[in-house]
């Protein structure tokens, strides 16, 4: 079986709905296909707030068939294969489908392979991650009595950079609720030198782990997990600024292993997987040397196709693989498309690399990053208008709008190809 398409999407999470129903907006009559083998559509922002039973699992997701827009054609494959010097895509059962303009957005994959003993241990026991079963991680949660809560994320980009904190805090302030603040020793152990990029936002973060008491640990890398002893090695990513020492008094009951690793019990663990492109396309000729797609940080163009576009997770952008640059992408991937079916050049259009990380610090209180390339702080001019005057400091306004107003705008606006 084949077929050809005008534009042939790939992907059918946030990227590859939203460019779809854009383009069908700007061109009612264009052939557009997604191919997709996925039959639900998760909202997975909200996996943060259900990890912390602040909201409904099952209202995260939605029939992919509602999602898909009127008239584009919906291919329940998953892709497999590009031969882009023939224009074509093959599928896992061997179709191929030939295009004139191909999107790739087809997310990033979960490799828990990359850390040792991950793979036997997630969603099990007391080990759990909001990126794979948000309801495991309330179970573990709720039936936590103290010890050490650890919270850590991988080496490699992950798609929301912000999650792995905001479940440390909301656990943290749970346990205050609890009253068992005083019996649990949390731990942010990041592979990263700061909490957060953006100066202004980490000055806040910062005020926000002392006052939980949390042990931040900078420059720590997950490396193994033994679920039987249940204990989680870390090691250090710059010997030169920090040897994964032992905490003063050595609370936590670590021990040292090696010259610059060290060994933690723990009573809950909640991590981010490590996470890569999808197979197919780490290991084709459109990515760059780390494995992922390579683009034009600016246009979203391939840098050696011209008629290919990649944007969301999957993309080689240095910022924050979040939906809100999403939002910011999809236009430009949208513009050039329709610019280059009529002209052979692309618009003047360029995405500054803006993102948007809404950091849940506790129930009912929020700070919202929003930043480019640089790290620059870009707060929306919009929360104005919700009497939001510094979204760099906490807000219970922002919580509203991250539980309430954001999932809206989601179904109602950015699935429908509406600008938001």
């Amino acid at each position: 079986m084949s077929s050809h398409h005008k534009v042939l999407v790939i992907g059918g999470g946030t990227a590859g709905i939203m460019v779809s129903a854009q383009l069908k907006r700007a061109k009612r009559d264009l052939d557009v296909a997604i191919i997709e083998p996925a039959a639900t559509h998760y909202y997975q922002p909200a996996w943060t707030l259900v990890g912390a039973n602040a909201y409904d699992f099952e209202k995260t997701a939605r029939p992919m068939r509602d999602l898909i827009p009127a008239g584009v054609t919906w291919i329940k494959e998953s892709a497999s294969e590009f031969k882009p010097d023939e224009n074509i895509v093959v599928t896992a059962v061997g179709n191929e489908y030939s295009y004139d303009f191909l999107v790739v957005a087809p997310g990033i994959k979960m490799d828990t392979s990359l850390i040792e003993g991950l793979t036997e241990a997630l969603d099990k026991d007391v080990v759990c991650s909001n990126y794979t079963d948000p309801n495991h991680t309330w179970n573990v949660l709720k039936n936590f009595k103290g010890g050490n809560a650890i919270f850590t994320q991988p080496t490699t980009p992950i798609k929301c950079g912000g999650a792995p904190q905001k479940i440390c805090y909301l656990a943290s302030d749970y346990f205050r609720k609890e009253g068992i603040l005083d019996k649990t020793n949390v731990v942010f152990a990041s592979p990263g030198t700061v909490i957060f990029g953006v100066p202004v936002i980490a000055k806040t973060l910062m005020k926000v782990i002392n006052n939980y008491g949390i042990h931040f640990k900078p420059f720590y890398a997950p490396i193994k997990i033994d679920s039987e002893k249940r204990e989680v090695t870390f090691k250090s990513v710059n010997p030169e600024e920090n040897n994964c020492i032992v905490n003063e008094g050595n609370v936590l009951n670590e021990r040292t292993e090696g010259t610059y690793s060290t060994v933690m019990p723990y009573d809950m663990l909640h991590l981010a997987p490590p996470q890569t492109a999808p197979d197919f396309v780490k290991h084709s000729t459109l990515v760059n040397q780390a494995g992922w797609l390579d683009v034009n940080i600016e246009t979203l163009q391939h840098v050696r196709h011209q008629n290919i576009f990649g944007l969301g997770d999957v993309a080689a952008l240095p910022t924050a693989k979040t939906g809100a640059a999403i939002r910011k992408q999809a236009p430009i991937v949208v513009a050039n498309i329709l610019k280059l079916m009529e002209a052979d050049s692309i618009t003047d259009m360029k995405y500054n690399g803006y993102s948007s990380c809404p950091l849940v610090t506790g129930y009912g209180k929020m700070v919202l990053a929003e930043f480019d390339y640089k790290n620059n702080f870009l707060p929306d001019p919009q929360l104005k208008k919700m009497l939001i005057f510094d979204s760099s400091k906490e807000h219970w306004r922002l919580w509203m709008l991250k539980k309430y107003m954001l999932p809206y705008l989601y179904w109602n606006k950015m699935m429908k190809g509406i600008p938001v």
